[in-house]
């Protein structure tokens, strides 16, 4: 069976006042769950993106295994097998169930628990059928334990756009977050090292595979990243943790850039804007965090903390707004069943395969990196930074479409192209750091304090200009994995 939902994050007060106004038009069902989750000590399951749980209610247990990509981003469609069992130990008869497990049949032992009051509903909307469960408990892990607090909204029958529609109206009612974890994997970070920044990680592809679905599975990873990032903010203000968050945004919008040949699209446009805003509101904050680690004086450090918290605060303030939250929601909608998924009016999307699309877009950006760089020490600060972005952008797609080029060769052209595009990358980010410097200092009326004009001394610059026109030698002179 394969299931498809939208999940959904809340606070704990959030989910009461959900409650006390009760959108969904009928009393809720209110059941007692505990959940098993099952795995070997090496984790074999989950490394192949399996979970294995049993569910009690009342004296009823069912068995679940599900199977996922990791990548999904509010949004999950995943096969899933369920069948009742009699205690609290898997059952394997089935000869499907031992395949996908691949003998791991033996070695699985209970992990962790999950234990929540679920309140559940049938929601009508048209034709859709949408079954609503929140979810209040926890997660426990041997020692440890963690609050859990989402609502799921699963589509039973009809549109999924009716999936979208309802988590609006919760939205308008308590703030609600794009939920990207499913509770295995909020049981499997518990067991590990305290969550904290997130860096981007590769998404599985094929050659074979449409532009179209490559597109897709990437904009899903980077909005996982991103959320993954907001949350950790939530829990200290983290230098790291705000940078990743940032970077997920900016792969986004590479990406969409990327592929803004691809769609005629009014959403795509507004999407695009919104992405550009979010992004924006992070600059200040990550700006203050880049002064802070140059600053020299410690009056200048102090005022530059002080300025930090009120950025952070204002960083906080973006992402818990109504506007930021709506975003993720319409992106995830647009990305997973947006008009473009199913018009295959353009073949580009549909047709041709995504390796195809990549090696134009590595040509193209390539050809711009080379030339907007040829004379980076003369040039002015505007050209420097218009050819950091364009490196910025080409890095990116090529760790998008990295898992496109797997000979031997190919992905050892790979390492060494990406390694020079890190070192010009950051050649060009610390030039920027130093150009940007004065305007920042300004606008927060620090240019007067001792150090502040450390922060973007000529001696500095010079030698960042070499640096970079030796990094952009290195970048024309390195062999392009995709050709």
């Amino acid at each position: 069976m394969q299931e498809t939902e939208l999940k959904l994050e809340l606070s704990q007060s959030g989910a009461g006042s959900l409650l006390k106004k009760n959108p969904f038009g009928s009393p809720p069902i209110n059941l007692q769950l505990r959940s098993i989750y099952f795995d070997t000590p090496g984790w074999d399951l989950s490394k192949r993106g399996l979970s294995l749980r049993i569910r009690q209610s009342g004296n009823e247990r069912i068995q679940t295994v599900k199977a996922g990509d990791g990548a999904a981003a509010g949004s999950f469609t995943r096969e899933e097998w369920e069948r009742p069992v009699a205690g609290d130990t898997p059952i394997l008869d089935d000869p499907q169930i031992r395949n996908l497990l691949a003998g791991a049949g033996q070695k699985l032992a209970p992990l962790f628990e999950v234990h929540v009051k679920r309140h559940s509903w049938n929601v009508m909307d048209g034709d859709a059928t949408i079954e609503v469960a929140l979810d209040l408990g926890k997660v426990v892990a041997a020692d440890r334990e963690a609050p859990l607090c989402e609502i799921e909204l699963e589509k039973k029958a009809g549109s999924p756009t009716a999936l979208f529609a309802l988590a609006r109206k919760v939205n308008v009612i308590t703030p609600a977050h794009l939920g990207v974890l499913s509770k295995a994997e909020r049981g499997y970070r518990l067991l590990g090292a305290a969550p904290g920044a997130v860096k981007a990680a590769s998404t599985p592809l094929t050659s074979e595979m449409s532009t179209a679905t490559a597109f897709a599975r990437i904009a899903a990873a980077c909005l996982r990243q991103f959320r993954l990032n907001e949350t950790a903010l939530g829990w200290s203000r983290d230098a790291e943790a705000l940078h990743q968050t940032r970077v997920s945004l900016r792969r986004l919008r590479s990406l969409c850039s990327i592929c803004k040949s691809l769609f005629a699209d009014s959403r795509f446009d507004h999407l695009r804007e919104e992405l550009k805003w979010l992004a924006s509101e992070l600059g200040d904050a990550r700006n203050i965090d880049a002064m802070i680690d140059r600053a020299s004086s410690e009056a200048l450090s102090s005022r530059l903390q002080a300025a930090r918290d009120e950025a952070y605060a204002a960083v906080e303030a973006s992402l818990s707004s109504v506007r930021a939250r709506s975003l993720m929601i319409d992106a995830a909608e647009w990305i997973s069943i947006g008009d473009w998924r199913t018009d295959q009016s353009d073949e580009t999307l549909y047709e041709q395969s995504s390796r195809d699309f990549a090696s134009g877009v590595f040509d193209k950006s390539w050809k711009k990196v080379a030339k907007g760089g040829k004379n980076l020490i003369d040039a002015d600060d505007e050209t420097r930074h218009e050819v950091r972005i364009a490196a910025k952008k080409l890095r990116y797609a090529a760790e998008f479409f990295e898992p496109l080029y797997k000979s031997k060769a190919e992905a050892k052209r790979h390492r060494g192209f990406i390694k020079v595009m890190e070192d010009l990358q950051d050649q060009l980010g610390s030039l920027n750091d130093l150009a940007t410097a004065s305007d920042m200092l300004a606008a927060l009326e620090l240019s007067d304090v001792a150090g502040a004009q450390d922060l973007f001394s000529a001696e500095d610059k010079s030698k960042l200009l070499e640096d970079a026109a030796e990094a952009h030698d290195a970048f024309v002179n390195t062999r392009r994995f995709w050709r």
